[in-house]
């Protein structure tokens, strides 16, 4: 996804690193708050925002606690997604 490291929460995209950056998926309302923090740039890869996402430099997540605060409103917005529905390949059914 997006051409780079993502992890998942209930199927839906939850964090992820993408060339040297953080990218967090917190919604619109920790978006909107999380850019006037420093180090905390709107994630753009073809020209577009990409909604409800922010891309942290590596200033932004140098210690243990500033990872686990992206990861952490990464994961209370994506809990209140509705859980993918996972479809299972024609070879694991076998």
């Amino acid at each position: 996804m997006f051409g780079c490291i993502c992890f998942l929460l209930n199927g839906n995209a939850l964090t992820g690193v993408w060339k040297d950056r953080l990218i967090a998926r917190i919604g619109p309302d920790e978006a909107e708050a999380a850019m006037r923090e420093p180090h905390v740039r709107v994630f753009d890869i073809t020209g577009k925002s990409m909604k409800n996402w922010v891309a942290v430099e590596p200033e932004g997540v140098e210690d243990d606690d500033q990872l686990n605060g992206w990861i952490e409103r990464a994961t209370k917005f994506v809990r209140s997604l509705p859980r993918k529905k996972t479809t299972t390949s024609k070879r694991n059914r076998a």
